[in-house]
């Protein structure tokens, strides 16, 4: 199969890990010569509630049992894009809030620029430095990264970055200006959180020169910081919400979430202003709301936050710098690069899966299943302090 797999799928890296994957439960992925590989990744985020959660599977099943897609997003009422929506309005502290269903994270933060530029007229868009929102080509352009994006120009235009956490640069938020759009915690940057009510900050300014607070909490939404979104935790309500990964617990799924008299802007001048084809598909909105009715709970939430202090408690080690994060979405910073890689890569030879983050090399992405349970914690952290002694 993996000879398969590098010949006929298109690969994103020269040297994928290739596992080759027979099925996935809770927190363990098994390889077709059935070795149980602990998960502290989680699909990148995207399996929020562990593989296979059986929730997730028995409404998936109820759904495919009555039908699948029938017609375009947006023009036809079903019954699971409802039902969800509705659930998650009243969950959010966003006002009369509409959410947008979509296919991805990154699709989700195309129609969120477009939103931000209809609503307010203007072009520029504020984005932060070291920020990661995806790879097409609106997102891409949110990056200021050059060795990435320099192949793909020309991207869209009047893009400009600030760098997080800095708000002597806030006064760069003007009148022309239409959206400020960041990661509520900075992911491939290395798991960074605001601090000093930065994001209230950002949001004040923007209510100051009538721009738009577009939060993207593609990651570190539903679950994954403690909180059922990272902004509740810093204090601050978006004007657009962008989310997706962990929110349908293993499918493809993104959404963008306004006030509806914002978001009422895309169905006219023009009609369909924003379209998508699988958007709010029935079997991924079931998927969706099975999912938010599992992490919504606050024992849920609260179990969370004690997974990180376990994490935290056990994860010390003269080879590791620093624990960054919140919840689980957490990075280990490495003395190095070279200590980051050898830890990922003996930790794959341990049956233990931990992963990279985009930007910052000496990180080690620990975002496992949020329903891991303390002794498998114990198990992939006692696996990783014995590698870093073989390592020093």
């Amino acid at each position: 199969m993996k000879l398969d797999f590098l010949k006929y799928q298109a690969q994103t890296t020269p040297h994928p890990l290739g596992l080759e994957i027979s099925y996935a439960k809770g927190s363990y992925i098994y390889t077709t010569n059935n070795e149980a590989h602990l998960d502290f990744v989680a699909g990148v985020s995207a399996c929020s509630i562990g593989h296979c959660h059986p929730e997730v599977i028995k409404a998936i099943k109820t759904q495919a049992d009555k039908y699948l897609h029938v017609m375009v997003y947006g023009e036809y009422a079903q019954k699971p894009a409802v039902d969800y929506t509705k659930h998650l309005a009243q969950l959010l502290p966003i006002p009369q809030a509409s959410t947008y269903l979509v296919n991805s994270g990154t699709e989700a933060i195309e129609g969120a620029i477009k939103l931000a530029r209809r609503a307010t007229g203007r072009k520029e868009i504020i984005a932060a430095k070291n920020a990661y929102h995806g790879n097409t080509m609106g997102a891409l352009s949110l990056m200021d990264f050059e060795e990435r994006k320099a192949p793909f120009y020309p991207l869209i235009p009047e893009i400009k970055h600030i760098a997080f956490n800095k708000t002597d640069q806030l006064n760069q938020i003007s009148s022309d200006t239409a959206a400020v759009i960041l990661e509520t915690i900075q992911g491939g940057a290395g798991v960074i959180e605001p601090t000093n009510n930065y994001l209230k900050k950002v949001k004040s300014r923007c209510e100051e020169v009538g721009a738009l607070l577009i939060l993207d909490e593609i990651q570190p939404g539903f679950g994954r910081t403690g909180f059922l979104f990272a902004f509740q935790k810093y204090n601050v309500i978006p004007d657009i919400l962008v989310i997706g990964k962990g929110m349908a617990g293993g499918l493809p799924v993104g959404a963008f979430v306004a006030q509806r008299k914002l978001m009422n802007l895309l169905s006219d001048n023009p009609k369909m202003g924003h379209i998508t084809t699988f958007g709010g598909n029935p079997l991924i909105a079931a998927a969706s709301l099975a999912t938010l009715k599992v992490v919504e709970k606050p024992e849920f939430l609260k179990a969370v936050i004690e997974k990180e202090k376990l994490f935290k408690k056990l994860l010390q080690h003269q080879l590791i710098q620093e624990i960054r994060g919140t919840g689980l979405m957490l990075a280990l910073i490495m003395k190095d690069e070279e200590t980051a890689n050898e830890l990922i890569l003996r930790a794959k030879k341990e049956y233990l899966i931990l992963f990279w983050l985009l930007f910052e090399k000496r990180a080690v992405r620990i975002t496992p299943p949020l329903t891991i349970n303390h002794k498998d914690i114990e198990k992939g952290c006692k696996i990783i302090l014995g590698i870093l002694d073989d390592l020093v």
